[in-house]
């Protein structure tokens, strides 16, 4: 295979169904990559001396997709070495210890994929219209991220 065939690709999805390690990584599995790095966000069980029922997710589908089209052009353009991107993020309920978000970056060193997904699922917390519910035993709670720019702009 030549490397012209295996073009840079980004692949998204914002979905209600369970999330697969498995499928995500295999997505961005490139032979002329050396690495590839993850990141998975999980529901855990508690919250500041909290039980955690599960996690409600909610978002603006449209606007989110964009916006992590902008994460991938800006990851590419950090590291041009990057190949192949994907993030994936559920919606609705996710019970605990199921996966929340999955990122996964393929590149031919392991420094720049790694680098990679930190500053994916740092700038998607900052800047992607996804919102979270915690639901607890008896109440629940909308959580902010506290990298979220316009939730911090009028504090």
């Amino acid at each position: 295979m030549d490397e012209s065939e295996d073009v840079p690709k980004d692949f998204i999805k914002l979905k209600s169904e369970k999330l697969s390690v498995d499928e995500v990584s295999e997505l961005v599995i490139s032979p002329y990559c050396g690495a590839v790095s993850l990141f998975i966000g999980t529901t855990r069980n508690n919250f500041e001396g909290k039980k955690v029922i599960h996690l409600e997710y909610e978002a603006y589908t449209s606007m989110a997709e964009t916006e992590i089209k902008k994460i991938c052009r800006d990851v590419r353009q950090k590291w041009p070495s990057v190949k192949h991107i994907a993030v994936h993020h559920r919606l609705g309920v996710v019970p605990i210890s199921e996966a929340s978000v999955i990122i996964a970056v393929s590149s031919p060193h392991r420094a720049e994929s790694l680098e990679a997904v930190m500053y994916c699922i740092n700038t998607l917390k900052a800047s992607v219209p996804i919102w979270k519910k915690e639901i607890y035993e008896d109440e629940y709670s909308w959580k902010e991220n506290k990298e979220c720019f316009w939730a911090n702009s009028e504090k």
